[in-house]
């Protein structure tokens, strides 16, 4: 019987459902402080979930669940060029 492989698990910070990590947007805080979507998964830093819909960023938005995650202010810019990243899609 072959071991069936794991699905890694997370939060999404919209809706607070548990999804398989594939199907969320990763946003990331690089070691220099730096907020961005990371559509691969790969950058280094601090991750946090979101589902790919604008609803669940915007309650995650209203909820200031990225600030909490991250510790840090973010500044609308960054929510804004979040939104406009997800409107376009999964850019790799």
């Amino acid at each position: 019987m072959a071991a069936e492989k794991k699905i890694p698990m997370r939060q999404c910070l919209g809706c607070r459902e548990m999804k398989p990590k594939r199907e969320l947007i990763r946003v990331v805080r690089s070691p220099e402080g730096t907020i961005s979507l990371d559509f691969r998964g790969k950058a280094s830093g601090r991750g946090a979930y979101v589902c790919r819909s604008a609803a669940c960023l915007k309650k995650a938005i209203r909820a200031r669940a990225l600030e909490r995650a991250f510790s840090v202010q973010i500044p609308a810019e960054i929510y804004e060029r979040l939104e406009q990243e997800m409107e376009v899609g999964d850019g790799g």
